[in-house]
C-alpha cells in the first residue's frame, strides 16, 4: 500500500525513538565515531525512502528532501526533551554523554522542545502543503530563520563555552544541518512571493501618506525603536560593561547571561550585530514605503527572534 508523501515523511520520523532506543542498549554502537556514522548513514537512508515516496510524480520540490530529513531530527529533539523532564527514559543516555552533552543544559532542553514542537508542526505541514501543490514560502522562510539561528547560536556557544574544551564528533551534525537551512532559506528568497492582488492605484494612496497618518505602521516602528535600545542594552551588558545599572541588570534580572555554557551570552551578542541591524531597516522600511524585501526579511527575522 502506498501512503501518500506526507505520511510517509511522518512515519519516517517516527521511527526515530525506535532508533534511539536500540542504539541506548546495545553498547557496541554507542562509540563517537560510530554515533557520527549511524548519524549520517540513518540520514541518508531517511533521504532514499522520501525519494521512494515520490517516486510516481514527474517532479518533486527539493526542499521536500530537506524537510524530511529535518523532521527525523525534530522528533529527536523532542525525545531528548522529554526524556530530561522525566516523562520517558531509556532513550537519550548514551548520546547525552558520548554524543551531544550540552543538550542537556536549560538551552538545550528548551531548544529541544522548540524543534520538537514548532518546527516539527511547521515541517510536515510544508511537506503537506508542497504535495498537495500548494503555496508554503511564507512559513518556510519563518522556519528557516528559526533553524538558521537556532544552530548559529548551538554552534558558537559549543565553540566558546565550556563544552568547547572537549568537542565530540556528533557536534559535526550541525554543520550540516546549518548548511541545509541556509541553502533552502536562499532558493526561498530567489523565489518569486505569494502577494495579494492590491489595485496599484490603492498602493500608490497609501505609499505617498506620512509615518503619522499610518497608525499600525508608526505602533509598530515605536515598537522596534524601544525593542533595538533593549536589544543593544543586552548586548552591552554580556560585553561586560563597566557601567553599574548593567552590572545591577546582569545579577538581579538576567543572571543566566553569565552561564559558563556560552549559550546566553552568544544569543545576545547574535542580536546585539544581526538583529539589531536588521531592526534598524525595517524601522527605515515602514518609514519608507515600498521597501519589497520587508516582505521576506521580516519573516526570516520573526523565525530567528521567536525562536
Amino acid at each position: 500500500m502506498d501512503f501518500p508523501p506526507e505520511i510517509s515523511v511522518f512515519i519516517l520520523s517516527q521511527t526515530a525513538p525506535f532508533i534511539l532506543y536500540t542504539i541506548n542498549h546495545v553498547s557496541f554502537l554507542q562509540d563517537p565515531q560510530v554515533l557520527l556514522a549511524i548519524g549520517i548513514t540513518v540520514l541518508t537512508t531517511i533521504l532514499f525512502l522520501a525519494n521512494l515516496s515520490v517516486k510516481s510524480k514527474k517532479s518533486t520540490d527539493p526542499l521536500f528532501y530537506v524537510f524530511a530529513v529535518f523532521s527525523f531530527t525534530s522528533v529527536v529533539s523532542i525525545t531528548n526533551a522529554l526524556q530530561h523532564d522525566g516523562f520517558i527514559k531509556g532513550f537519550m543516555d548514551f548520546y547525552i554523554s558520548k554524543g551531544e552533552p550540552y543538550l542537556s543544559t536549560a538551552h538545550g532542553i528548551m531548544m529541544s522542545y522548540w524543534d520538537g514542537i514548532v518546527h516539527y508542526g511547521l515541517l510536515l505541514f510544508m511537506v503537506h502543503r508542497i504535495t498537495a501543490g500548494k503555496p508554503f514560502r511564507s512559513l518556510a522562510l519563518v522556519w528557516a530563520g528559526s533553524m538558521i539561528a537556532s544552530e548559529i547560536v548551538l554552534i558558537t556557544g559549543i565553540a566558546v563555552g565550556k563544552y568547547g574544551k572537549n568537542l565530540l564528533p556528533a557536534l559535526w551534525r550541525n554543520t550540516p544541518s546549518l548548511a541545509l537551512a541556509v541553502w533552502a532559506a536562499a532558493k526561498l528568497l530567489n523565489r518569486p512571493r505569494e502577494l495579494s492582488i492590491i489595485p496599484a492605484d490603492k498602493v500608490e494612496v497609501e505609499q505617498k501618506k506620512s509615518l503619522l497618518y499610518r497608525p499600525t505602521d508608526l505602533l509598530l516602528t515605536l515598537g522596534l525603536i524601544v525593542s533595538i535600545i533593549f536589544t543593544a542594552f543586552r548586548g552591552f551588558v554580556v560585553l561586560e560593561c563597566s557601567l553599574d545599572f548593567c552590572f545591577t541588570y546582569i545579577f538581579r534580572y538576567e543572571p543566566y547571561m553569565k552561564d559558563s555554557v556560552g549559550f546566553p551570552k552568544v544569543t545576545m551578542l547574535v542580536f546585539l550585530f544581526y538583529v539589531v541591524p536588521l531592526l534598524t531597516a525595517c524601522v527605515y522600511g515602514l518609514y519608507t514605503p515600498g521597501c519589497t524585501w520587508m516582505l521576506d526579511w521580516t519573516l526570516v527575522l520573526a523565525g530567528a527572534v521567536a525562536q
